[in-house]
């Protein structure tokens, strides 16, 4: 008889566990849009949820240490005239975070660390170039204030919110609606999944599709893909008898899956959240009640199922905390945030181990919130790693980092440095529009209506002051 061997891993036995009660976040209106992101986002400083409002576009931003009951007052963030699809920690600057909404902006805010009075309504910039509803948000990895959206028109845009610009519009590449985008580790290309079934890489300073695979997975219903560690690819998706899958693709061959897996039948899309440093891939369900996690290694069958953490209630939304963000003296390798119907709750995964004593091999160190290049040099054609940071002694963020946006001045026409698609005529610079004088007389009309304005104003003011007056 052959002894069966068993697999050695130091994760083999993650735990997961949620928290007790009064670490819970209690009486929030999670959103009701019916709409496949993550609805929640979280940083070592703030947690952030899409919530229920009426007539516009709202989040909240709670600081990690708020737990228990919220009050019906707290203050909000609105300023979007439509409901708020996708929210996005800066992973550069722990008080910034960009929101995308229905009504097609992209909004990016500063939030103070002291709670505010009274709801924030003004973004430090908004980001105007889609024509429909935008879904989707991600951050670059390395490169300090570019900003990736994707929206209903089929574009994808990578902005530089330090100007408001422009850097780069991918607007012909995905036939239909884009269902995911994800940066690779150093931010040099991108993995996109979309309604007509294809996974694509894309090198975006190039503007060309790198690698393509036409139905990764057989079923109707969306796609998700997100980058490893070592360039492969994960993909989640439903087989044509609607059971769920993940994959494993190296793109340099694209013909077969390294592995395939099928889990259950359900019509929830999953939601993938890696972890490279521990090489862990956790997938969440909307609307399921457990998170199953796998190991991806080099040795078959590469995909190797851990366990699964089940609860009763079902999820919303799933917020997934940066590494540095984890107690380390508890052995958290990973920490949830799920969303209830009126709730947020944290799922700790913690690996068991005797010593109190920090454990290298759990955490090597991680990507920090230094920025590796700046926008205009990953432009250019630069890539660079990460910064990462050691988290022996525990991490400790930053004090306020406030972002300072410099818009370009409307007049000058060099164009910016590093490549860029050709422009059209309605998004070139206005100074080619339009001579001085015109603009000059534009303005000149504007301050004459602004100043009818004022008159009417304070004839309405003299009025009333004469209604009160009469009725004393």
């Amino acid at each position: 008889m052959s002894r069966r061997v068993v697999r050695q891993s130091k994760f083999r036995h993650v735990f997961g566990q949620a928290a007790k009660a009064d670490q819970t976040y209690e009486d929030i209106r999670v959103s009701k849009v019916t709409w496949d992101s993550s609805f929640c986002a979280v940083n070592p400083k703030f947690l952030a949820i899409i919530v229920e409002a009426g007539g516009g576009g709202t989040f909240i931003v709670l600081p990690l240490a708020k737990t228990g009951r919220v009050d019906k007052n707290y203050p909000l963030v609105t300023g979007h005239t439509a409901p708020v699809l996708d929210i996005d920690w800066c992973p550069h600057n722990d008080n910034v975070i960009a929101s995308a909404s229905d009504d097609t902006t992209v909004m990016v805010w500063q939030i103070p660390d002291y709670t505010p009075v009274r709801n924030i309504t003004e973004p430090i910039i908004t980001l105007e170039g889609h024509s429909k509803r935008v879904g989707i948000l991600s951050w670059h990895p390395t490169a300090r204030n570019v900003l990736l959206s994707a929206g209903g028109d089929n574009v994808i845009i990578i902005w530089n919110v330090g100007t408001g610009e422009v850097l780069l519009s991918l607007d012909d590449m995905h036939p239909d609606v884009i269902h995911s985008v994800c940066w690779n580790s150093n931010g040099s290309l991108l993995a996109t999944t979309c309604k007509d079934k294809t996974l694509r890489i894309i090198d975006p300073r190039k503007g060309q599709v790198v690698a393509e695979r036409a139905r990764p997975h057989e079923g109707a219903r969306p796609l998700r893909a997100v980058f490893t560690a070592d360039g492969k690819l994960l993909s989640t998706g439903f087989s044509r008898m609607s059971e769920r899958q993940v994959a494993l693709w190296d793109p340099n061959n694209f013909e077969e899956p390294v592995a395939l897996q099928e889990m259950d039948t359900s019509n929830g899309v999953l939601l993938p959240f890696y972890d490279p440093d521990s090489s862990i891939i956790y997938l969440c369900g909307k609307g399921d009640s457990s998170i199953r996690y796998f190991e991806i290694t080099d040795e078959p069958p590469f995909v190797h199922y851990l366990n699964t953490f089940s609860s009763k209630e079902p999820q919303r939304g799933m917020g997934f905390m940066p590494k540095r963000g984890l107690d380390v003296s508890k052995c958290e390798i990973a920490r949830f945030y799920k969303l209830h119907e009126r709730k947020c709750e944290p799922i700790i995964m913690t690996v068991p181990r005797k010593s109190d004593l920090f454990q290298d091999d759990l955490y090597p160190d991680t990507p920090g919130p230094e920025a590796a290049l700046e926008a205009e040099e990953w432009l250019s054609g630069q890539d660079a790693e990460p910064v990462l940071i050691s988290l022996r002694d525990g991490y400790v963020p930053p004090k306020h980092r406030e972002l300072r946006v410099t818009k370009r001045n409307i007049l000058d026409a060099r164009p910016p440095s590093g490549p860029r698609r050709s422009q059209s005529a309605s998004d070139a610079p206005l100074s080619q529009q339009h001579s001085l004088e015109t603009l000059l007389e534009e303005v000149k009309a504007l301050r004459e209506r602004v100043q009818a304005q004022e008159q009417r104003i304070t004839a309405l003011e003299n009025m009333l002051c004469e209604l009160v007056d009469g009725t004393d």
